[in-house]
């Protein structure tokens, strides 16, 4: 049985067709050039405005940068880590994966390899191990993460404060079955994992921790979603709290959403680390603290 499909006559031209393919393929690629120059000029101005520990002043984030920034100590916890890193980087096993954020970068199909995932999602070793001497510091007893992905950034989370409660939310099934495993290998088992859309999740999470002392956004990585988690977080932090935002400078939008951020009035003290912006709620400061630092 012969079947027939009725074409539009311009799109029968191969040479039409091929310069369709061509020009989008090039408007992608200017898209993302333009995209990563402007990344590139961001990061140059935070270079030039980043201010080192001699150039603030305040008890408390005078420690915090000695303590917690500055801190070269290696914990035992991080080999476990970056061993279960390399696990992920070299599964070539293909899943699908259901992305409700602004999506990948990279990634630009449900179909993706675990590695492929590991590679481009994760968290660096250099900001994981930040976020375990954060914990340390600061031992919340209630820990969010929006965001799991393999699991990575969970563990330095979870292993830094054993006895704190852990929910992470994750958007994918499949990927959220590939942390658990993760957590189960590194007998770990103060994380709860819950699956589905962030907006969706979040409320129930946060009537089960009752109250968050430090908080993970790595979400949705758009204007709207951020403020919203923001603002569904907020009644749950405690007087002492942390909220940690990823890629804060990641796009237009994100770099809105923190200044919105950083304007709110129950935050009393900002730090801009390029790749990541921490906000603290301690209700003992008066007066608002913004920082631009090296790390």
């Amino acid at each position: 049985m012969a079947y027939f499909i009725r074409l539009d006559p311009e799109a029968i031209s191969n040479k039409h067709v091929t310069k369709v393919a061509f020009s989008k393929c090039f408007s992608i690629g200017i898209f993302a050039a333009m995209s990563k120059f402007k990344t590139v000029l961001r990061y140059g101005k935070y270079v030039l405005t980043a201010k080192t520990v001699y150039d603030v002043h305040g008890p408390f984030i005078f420690n915090f940068i000695n303590s917690v920034l500055k801190d070269k100590r290696h914990f035992y916890a991080f080999d476990e880590i970056e061993y279960s890193r390399e696990r992920l980087l070299s599964d070539k096993h293909i899943i699908i994966v259901e992305d409700f954020g602004a999506g990948s970068k990279v990634n630009k199909t449900p179909e993706r390899k675990v590695s492929d995932i590991a590679k481009n999602t994760l968290i660096t070793p250099k900001f994981g191990q930040l976020m375990f001497r954060m914990v340390d510091f600061l031992q919340p007893e209630n820990i969010l993460e929006i965001g799991t992905s393999l699991g990575i950034s969970t563990l330095y989370l979870a292993k830094a404060a054993p006895k704190a409660k852990v929910i992470s939310l994750e958007g994918s099934k499949a990927v959220a079955e590939i942390a658990q495993n993760v957590f189960e290998i590194n007998n770990v088992n103060n994380i709860e994992v819950i699956t589905g859309e962030f907006s969706s999740t979040l409320p129930g999470a946060l009537k089960q921790l009752g109250v968050v002392s430090l908080a993970f956004v790595d979400g949705n990585h758009r204007y709207a979603p951020t403020l919203q988690y923001f603002e569904m977080i907020k009644p749950y932090l405690n007087e002492h709290a942390v909220v940690i935002f990823d890629d804060i400078h990641w796009s237009d939008e994100m770099e809105a959403a923190w200044k919105v951020i950083i304007a709110d009035p129950m935050v009393t003290i900002c730090i801009d680390l390029f790749f990541k912006g921490i906000v603290f709620f301690k209700k003992d400061f008066h007066l608002k603290s913004n920082f631009v630092l090296q790390f």
